[in-house]
């Protein structure tokens, strides 16, 4: 399965050290994922090179919108802990579409052999 991985980013804080630490979260989080067989997939990850190249004021233009459209693409979502509005609207979109949310590492499923790889 692809599992996008959400959890708070920058949710509340100024913080650059706080940033870098939720970044760690979500990262070791989709390493755990990866060890089960499965391909992890961290919106963030992918909008922060995008953000970068555009400037930070694009930041709100980017950063969820391209999570969101990225969570169309997946099978299921990994909520880690923390308060986030925006990974909360992720995992919406999941609950919507009768998809599986899981709220720990231990609920994801270990991929049979015969889970494909897209």
């Amino acid at each position: 399965m692809w599992i996008m991985i959400a959890g708070p980013y920058r949710s509340g804080s100024s913080d650059s050290a706080v940033w870098a630490a939720n970044l760690r979260r979500l990262n070791a989080a989709a390493y755990a994922v990866f060890e089960k067989g499965h391909v992890p997939i961290v919106g963030v990850n992918l909008a922060l090179p995008v953000i970068e190249l555009a400037g930070q004021e694009s930041y709100d233009r980017i950063m969820q919108p391209l999570s969101l459209r990225l969570a169309d693409r997946c099978d299921a979502v990994l909520r880690i802990d923390g308060v986030s509005r925006g990974a909360d609207e992720e995992v919406e979109t999941f609950r919507a579409r009768g998809l599986p949310v899981f709220c720990s590492v231990g609920e994801v499923p270990e991929a049979g052999p015969e889970a494909p790889v897209r």
